[in-house]
């Protein structure tokens, strides 16, 4: 059997999206219409049978959007004030458009604080758990509004691996503005090469992820390797594809060939608690 014919038995799916995927690039503001695509696709999703969460990124930049700021803060307390504005805007408007198909969007936000202490993870877990039995749509950011520098996990790709090693997720779908893993960074190499398939996530792939990056959101190819490593140490395969068109979902799901497919290389001795404990 090819190797993607196996993505169409996953049951438990991570999907994250980044900021550039659902928001204009000449203005920030949101892309409705993609929004209108991606909530049909996961809609569709629920329907065959799979469980779904969501890792959406956007709400500073939505905040900024609102706001009527014309860059991105660096300030803390005004970043975090955008992401008060935008992550209340970015739910009411997945609540409306995920009701329309007759789903049910619930809010998680999580901290690193959630994840390091013992007794919140547990609870983080369970609220998973029984989301997913009631099955709601789980849309999960990290709480910007109240996370301080050390304890951040910086970026969505990160956060979208930890939620599939918290959930026992058995694939985590990344979504950004690049097709895959290149040998160089395409954008500034002629010379890239695109890489399909990666069976074993060595350090001679690490190295690949140097370089790219988006001007609207927080993570380059560096992170989203850092969250394979995470995602196939705990036992889940991962996909990194473009988001410019989120139909790409259930064609991904169809086993068709599209992004970089991580194998799941399952490591006992990988704890989540561990490598938390080390960022």
């Amino acid at each position: 059997m090819n190797i993607r014919e196996t993505l169409k038995e996953k049951h438990r799916i991570v999907i994250k999206i980044g900021t550039s995927s659902i928001t204009h690039e000449e203005t920030g503001a949101l892309n409705l219409t993609k929004l209108e695509v991606l909530i049909r696709e996961l809609s569709d999703l629920k329907n065959m049978g799979k469980e779904v969460v969501l890792v959406s990124s956007g709400a500073i930049a939505v905040g900024k959007q609102t706001a009527g700021l014309k860059k991105r803060p660096t300030e803390i307390a005004r970043k975090q004030a955008c992401a008060a504005i935008g992550q209340a805007k970015l739910m009411m408007i997945y609540q409306k458009l995920f009701a329309e198909y007759g789903q049910t969007a619930a809010q998680i936000l999580i901290t690193k604080n959630t994840m390091v202490n013992d007794i919140s993870r547990k609870n983080a877990y369970n609220t998973f758990e029984e989301l997913l039995r009631m099955g709601a749509i789980p849309i999960v950011n990290e709480n910007d509004t109240v996370s301080t520098y050390e304890m951040q996990f910086g970026d969505n790709d990160t956060l979208s691996a930890i939620v599939a090693a918290l959930i026992r997720a058995d694939f985590l779908i990344l979504l950004s503005d690049i097709d895959g893993l290149f040998t160089d960074d395409p954008h500034k190499s002629e010379n890239a090469k695109f890489i399909s398939l990666v069976e074993n996530l060595d350090e001679s792939f690490i190295q690949m992820g140097k370089g790219s990056s988006s001007s609207v959101g927080t993570g380059g190819m560096a992170t989203k390797l850092s969250a394979a490593k995470i995602a196939t140490s705990a036992g889940a395969d991962m996909l990194i594809a473009n988001g410019k068109d989120f139909h790409i979902i259930h064609r991904i799901m169809n086993g068709l060939n599209f992004g970089t497919l991580f194998l799941e290389n399952k490591d006992e001795n990988f704890h989540l608690i561990d490598y938390l404990k080390k960022m």
